[in-house]
């Protein structure tokens, strides 16, 4: 799946407030309730968070740098979709490196999306890998410019 199909423009927050990692969590799961993917669905924020609390306890999606990639597989969702969020304060997430979190994609998959998911996680996390993806992302005045970078990003990936 081409990274352009996971991101849409309203499921994208700036200075989104998360006290702590949980919070966090649900405040991506209520962003990600909006994705077409997600809204066509039954599932509601609770189903979300608690998949992806599933995974969480599994190990940490804080992959360093700033950044968590928190997802999950999840019964009843037939798209991948993915909720961008870039954090008016960053948060200790427990990420790999110890630094706290400020920028996170929240990547939801059909529950048989093995391979696909992963592919799609790595796009996600080689994306914002990249340190001056992040620093564009962090300087970004509107939720509209996030995106707008996210698609930019995205069609530079696919080049």
């Amino acid at each position: 799946m081409a990274l352009e199909a996971l991101f849409h423009p309203q499921c994208v927050a700036i200075d989104l407030h998360a006290g702590s990692k949980k919070q966090l969590l649900g405040e991506l799961t209520q962003l990600a309730k909006l994705c077409p993917s997600v809204a066509q669905t039954s599932l509601t924020p609770r189903d979300l968070l608690s998949a992806v609390m599933d995974r969480e306890r599994l190990g940490t999606t804080g992959i360093g740098s700033g950044v968590a990639i928190p997802h999950a597989r999840i019964e009843g969702l037939t798209q991948m979709s993915a909720a961008f969020a870039r954090l008016e304060t960053p948060i200790d997430y427990e990420a790999v490196d110890d630094r706290p979190v400020d920028l996170a994609v929240m990547l939801l998959a059909p529950q048989d999306a093995g391979a696909e998911h992963l592919r799609a996680l790595a796009r996600v996390s080689r994306l914002l890998r990249r340190e001056e993806t992040r620093a564009r992302l962090r300087a970004a005045p509107t939720a509209e410019s996030l995106y707008s970078l996210l698609s930019d990003a995205q069609a530079g990936e696919a080049a």
